[in-house]
């Protein structure tokens, strides 16, 4: 062998010198990298509203707090400002089927509401067509449909942990006339009627949650969210109009700032698994000083010696790395079916991967390179002589 493979055998044996310390190093690697792919999902799925947010829509809201309702007759008013294309109102339903432990994502919604989400929720124009004729007719995700076991066609009763029928019923009957399905948005949710709801319930009636618009052209979103904001001015009822991507970031805002929280936690633990691995090296080099001597003596260079040591540090690493991606894939994926209704999108980015091999090559890098050039200056008499 000549060349790189000649060390190939060095490299194998000073792996199985010590197979514990090995082992242990790999295992304290493997856990950095599947806790840096469970936190790249987490980030995941507590942003990805932020980024799958249309830049034509704004959302208002009632300016004291997002849970009040708002008078129905405001869309009225909204459609007249100039540059506003489409206007629809999303309101909380909340949800309970047959048991009240089993919490369902339910919104009361206009005719037109799915016009503003064409790119995102794909629904069948027949059976949204169906749906449109049906006042009593609902349509709900894949997602949810598969976990209970509804077809098109079948009567679910549903009740709201929030709002009773004013005629004592305990439940609304809702057709599933459709079902949507989508890339980017959560398929647990259903959608009802609004018509439905509001002619129906015991209180709350003509109001709404929120304020759903879609603009003619995004530049004229400031613009139209001023004026909006400005038209209910000093009333019972005054809004605050931002866009949907303002909203969703104010979401994910309540719970701190994840992006920084979650870089902190990555940085602390890949510094300690660098002290962890560069520990590992340099004891390696330190017990291999007399045999580095001896590969010296046979003819090898410094920078083969050099490029022995980087080499092990990168194995040792990118094995560990490779361990702790695997499972995190596989973690993500078991817990991403579980936490669906809540965390639809708990998964790692493909980008997170690219990251991951960079981490690797510079954790290796920066673990082995004193050891490394440690080897590569030693001299060979005073390193026989010290043994």
């Amino acid at each position: 062998m000549t060349g790189a493979w000649r060390l190939l055998p060095l490299l194998r044996a000073a792996l199985q010198r010590h197979r514990l310390r090995l082992l242990f190093t790999i295992a304290s690697i493997t856990v950095a990298f599947l806790l840096f792919g469970l936190l790249g999902a987490v980030r995941t799925a507590l942003t990805a509203g932020v980024e799958i947010a249309g830049r034509d829509r704004l959302i208002a809201t009632q300016k004291v707090s997002i849970i009040q309702p708002l008078p129905r007759a405001y869309l009225g008013r909204v459609r007249q400002i100039s540059g506003v294309r489409t206007v629809s109102s999303l309101t909380w339903f909340g949800g309970i089927y047959q048991d009240p432990t089993k919490q369902l994502v339910v919104f009361a919604v206009d005719a037109n509401y799915f016009d503003l989400y064409t790119k995102e929720l794909l629904v069948d124009p027949l059976e949204r067509s169906r749906w449109l004729a049906d006042r009593t007719g609902a349509l709900v995700g894949a997602g949810i449909a598969a976990r209970y076991g509804w077809h098109v066609g079948d009567t679910v009763p549903l009740q709201s942990n929030i709002y009773r029928r004013r005629d004592g019923a305990p439940s609304w009957p809702v057709h599933i006339l459709g079902l949507y399905h989508s890339d980017s948005v959560d398929t647990n949710q259903i959608f009802l009627h609004y018509e439905y709801f509001n002619e129906s319930v015991s209180f709350g009636k003509d109001a709404i949650g929120w304020i759903l618009i879609q603009v003619a052209d995004p530049a004229m979103g400031p613009r139209i969210a001023a004026e909006v904001d400005a038209t209910f001015a000093n009333s019972n009822a005054e809004t605050k109009t931002s866009s949907e991507k303002a909203v969703a970031q104010s979401f994910a805002n309540q719970i701190g700032d994840i992006g920084k929280i979650l870089d902190f936690v990555v940085t602390a633990v890949f510094f300690a698994m660098l002290l962890v691995t560069a520990n590992t090296m340099a004891q390696s080099v330190r017990e291999r000083t007399a045999e580095i001597a001896v590969l010296k003596t046979l003819g090898f260079t410094d920078a083969s010696v050099l490029v022995l040591v980087l080499a092990e540090s990168l194995l040792i690493t990118g094995v560990g790395a490779a361990l702790g991606l695997f499972l995190a894939t596989a973690t993500t994926s078991g817990l991403g079916a579980a936490l669906r209704s809540f965390l639809p999108h708990f998964e790692i980015p493909a980008r997170a991967y690219g990251i991951a091999v960079l981490y690797a090559l510079g954790l290796g890098l920066a673990a082995g390179v004193l050891p490394a050039r440690q080897a590569m200056r030693l001299e060979i008499v005073r390193a026989l002589r010290a043994t």
